[in-house]
């Protein structure tokens, strides 16, 4: 088949499997596709996204599937835009996200010679399918990346193709979670049981915990982080009177955000059941550990086991908030600012280092039927493309409003995702870039201790001193740089369009703040 037949027929695959967006960067190989999808997007039947760097545009359609559900084509020409597609690929892989990675490619009998841009495309991103045909994709769900290699020959384009004759956009419902097909694993109330809802555990954690009367551990982007959620949990783990007697864990999602959860799950005297698979499991799993799709309770536990954890949780939350109130100026008095500036319905992209884990202890729990959309990359929890993922997430989503929390370090590496061009989509959105100059998480690590001080600031904190006002400016993004007194009137205020509020903090405090949350979780615990 021609290059120009080949890009038709994937054209009609895609609008007919439901497809509403698609990305694009742009190349000569790839020209019959880029001229489908511009066709496609004029004809209104789907939408078209144009990027020049392959990388953002790769997390960019991983942002777009993950809040549309549905999947999502990112097109790229041959070589190294290939492998620009990386990084989204294994997110997308790991956290279950349908991005279609649609790469061009030179005609196979010229692999192994000096041909330009030619390389061994095929295989390029372990793990993901690959689709042979491009008939098959018309089979790929919404829920796993998938990877597509066109083998083009020349003429790349021939004149005259009418690419939207006879295409319509079926209405295809985006993915939905798959019903077991048998029935739930029932448990008995009994053992002292927690239940844990990781990345992306929907509501089930919480419907679960509230039937059975168990204390429920939520992570921010778990999608249960409501109703009866205790938010002080990940500090509650490191009481050993209380975290040490318990018997039973039940896990959803992906967790994966902090240590006290790993060392839970990876205990030797406690049973897990996690709904999921290893592929969600953080740990290995060990003899205690059983696999199910679905779970139920046979019952209502001792109202007693919740009710120790609920007065713990009070008790270590009035802690945090004197915390807070005492230290105005730090990343977690930030992140109780953008949570609480989030309003029902409202969409919240976070990323994956310090400020996801800041947000996990403050975060207050949202009222059922009220809930936010919080997002983070954890399936490789890397900070790499944030900025596009947000602007995904936000263009893909009908949110009252969207937010996304981020570090320094987050968004200068990620900031090209900034660079839209003047014709293309853009959401509403309002980055908080979190400014203390440098990887503020190394602190709280090992690496951060006083025995490592020499190396620490180049090797670990990296500070860069970059003007992130001058480089909003080169994208020609509205930016304020704010107290963190003033964020609060700041996120009152949206300009519309991306914007950028930067709030600047000290950062040689912060393993001394760390410490003092453990102290303030000891001390309330520690009442009579």
């Amino acid at each position: 088949m021609s290059a120009t037949g080949t890009a038709h027929r994937l054209l009609r695959i895609l609008v007919e499997h439901g497809v509403t967006d698609a990305v694009l960067s742009p190349g000569s190989r790839s020209a019959p596709v880029a001229l489908a999808l511009r066709a496609a997007d004029a004809a209104g039947l789907l939408r078209l996204h144009v990027r020049v760097d392959e990388r953002e545009a790769g997390f960019l359609a991983l942002g777009l599937s993950r809040t549309s559900h549905r999947l999502v084509p990112v097109v790229t020409t041959s070589g190294t835009a290939v492998a620009n597609l990386h990084p989204a690929m294994l997110e997308a892989l790991h956290a279950g996200v349908g991005v279609l990675a649609v790469t061009a490619d030179r005609p196979a009998r010229l692999r192994g010679t000096g041909a330009n841009q030619t390389t061994v495309q095929p295989g390029i991103f372990p793990g993901v399918r690959a689709v042979q045909a491009v008939g098959d994709v018309a089979t790929l769900p919404a829920d796993a990346p998938a990877h597509l290699n066109l083998e083009l020959d020349e003429p790349l384009v021939e004149p005259g193709t009418d690419w939207t004759a006879g295409l319509v956009a079926l209405p295809v419902a985006g993915h939905t979670r798959r019903i077991p097909d048998g029935p739930p694993l029932v448990l008995d109330p009994g053992p002292r049981t927690v239940v844990l809802a990781g990345d992306e555990s929907g509501a089930r954690a919480r419907v679960l915990a509230r039937d059975a009367g168990w204390p429920l551990l939520a992570e921010p982007t778990s999608g249960s982080r409501t109703g009866g959620a205790l938010p002080t949990y990940r500090l509650l783990l490191g009481h050993e009177p209380l975290a040490g007697r318990v018997e039973r864990v039940v896990s959803f999602g992906h967790p994966t955000l902090s240590r006290p959860v790993t060392r839970l799950l990876a205990r030797a005297d406690v049973d897990v059941v996690h709904v999921g698979t290893q592929a969600t499991y953080p740990v290995p799993a060990g003899p205690r550990v059983t696999f199910t799709d679905e779970v139920a309770a046979d019952g209502v536990a001792d109202p007693a086991w919740l009710q120790e954890w609920t007065d713990a949780d009070t008790r270590v939350q009035r802690g945090v908030d004197a915390l807070l109130a005492a230290h105005p100026d730090s990343g977690l008095a930030v992140a109780r600012v953008v949570a609480e500036a989030l309003p029902p319905g409202g969409l919240l992209v976070v990323g994956a280092s310090q400020p996801i884990r800041d947000l996990d202890v403050v975060a207050r729990p949202w009222a059922v039927g009220e809930r936010r959309y919080v997002v983070a990359n954890r399936g490789l929890a890397g900070i790499d493309g944030t900025v596009s993922t947000a602007v995904g997430a936000a263009l893909a989503r009908d949110s009252s409003r969207a937010l996304a929390l981020m570090g320094d370090l987050t968004f200068l590496h990620g900031s090209n995702g900034l660079l839209v061009g003047p014709d293309e989509p853009r959401p509403d959105l309002t980055v908080v870039v979190v400014n203390d100059d440098g990887g503020a998480i190394f602190s709280t690590l090992e690496q951060g201790g006083p025995e490592h001080a020499d190396a620490f600031e180049r090797v670990f904190a990296t500070p860069t001193g970059a003007d992130l006002g001058a480089l909003c400016a080169g994208y020609r993004v509205p930016h304020r740089r704010v107290e963190p007194a003033g964020l609060s009137d700041a996120l009152a205020s949206p300009v519309g369009g991306i914007e950028v509020v930067e709030v600047v903090l000290r950062r040689d405090d912060r393993r001394a703040l760390d410490a003092a949350l453990r102290s303030a979780t000891a001390e309330a615990l520690a009442e009579d």
